[in-house]
Parts: C-alpha cells; structure tokens; sequence
C-alpha cells in the first residue's frame, strides 16, 4: 500500500525527518489515559501535565529517548489488601510527546495527583544570507554543431545537416 507524502511538494526541500516524525506521532497510542495539558507558562515556557492521582514518584518514570519525553506509570497491586469492591484500577501507562530540536526539559513535580513537567523551548535565530551569482565564460548547454549523429542517422538527415 503506498502512502500519500505531505511533503511531496517540489518546494519543501529537507523535510524527510519531520515526515518521519509525524509518521512516529501517529504510530503512537491514541488511547486517552492519562488525560493532559499542555500550556504555555511563559513566552518560551511550557508545562505538561498529566493527571496521576493514585501514583507515587516512585511508580512514575520522565526519560528523553532520542528525540521523545516518554512519561511512564506503573502501579503493583499489594496482595494484602483485600477489596469488597475495586473502581480504580492499577493501570500501567506510557504517554509519549515529540519534541522538536533545542527543547530542554527543565524537571518534573509530582503535586496533588497531577505530574507537571517543565519544558523551555530555544529562542529561534533567524539568518539570512546572500548567495552569489557566478557567471562563466562559455555555456554548458551543447551546440546542435557540436552533436556527433550517429551514422545510420547522418544517411537519413543527408542535406538537412549540412545546412546546420
């Protein structure tokens, strides 16, 4: 099955890895636990944060794998304790976010069941820069004079290739 490019554009030159990034975002879970927020808290701050009640820091993981945070949870059920009845469940989760280059994570803060992690994105700079034009002294495109015809063709053309 092919699959149709967003950026088969002859305009967008280089963008390969963020069509391969796109494609990662959209392999991953769609399942909505834990839910999440994300907001800006400054002009180049963000903060994620997950809903967790339930779970300890210890039972939390926040790792930078290549160009992912992945935030993970897993609860062990204590045999001890007995249920008469169990709405919450001990559910493991993974919660992956891409993030774009320059993206520094800052820490993570576990407070009243919410795990917030703070993100500062990089000042873009932007450059600009002249590329000069060179000019050469003779052209690189082929003089129909210059072209060798083949033998069989030299027959065929006769007297029209002798008036070029």
């Amino acid at each position: 099955m092919t699959r149709l490019s967003l950026f088969n554009s002859p305009f967008l030159l280089g963008f390969d890895e963020l069509e391969r990034a796109l494609d990662r975002v959209s392999k991953t879970s769609s399942d909505g636990y834990p839910p999440y927020n994300i907001e800006r808290t400054g002009e180049d701050d963000i903060r994620i944060s997950l809903a967790v009640a339930g779970f300890s820091p210890e039972e939390l993981s926040v790792t930078i794998e290549d160009t992912q945070l992945v935030i993970r949870g897993k609860q062990d059920d204590d045999p001890a304790r007995e249920f008469l009845h169990r709405g919450i469940a001990a559910r493991q989760f993974q919660r992956s976010f891409l993030l774009a280059e320059g993206i520094e994570v800052l820490g993570a803060d576990l407070d009243n069941g919410l795990l917030h992690v703070s993100l500062k994105r990089p000042v873009v700079e932007t450059h600009s820069r002249t590329i000069e034009i060179k000019t050469g002294g003779k052209s690189k495109r082929p003089n129909l004079k210059e072209i060798d015809i083949e033998p069989e063709e030299k027959a065929s053309t006769g007297d029209a290739h002798a008036r070029l």
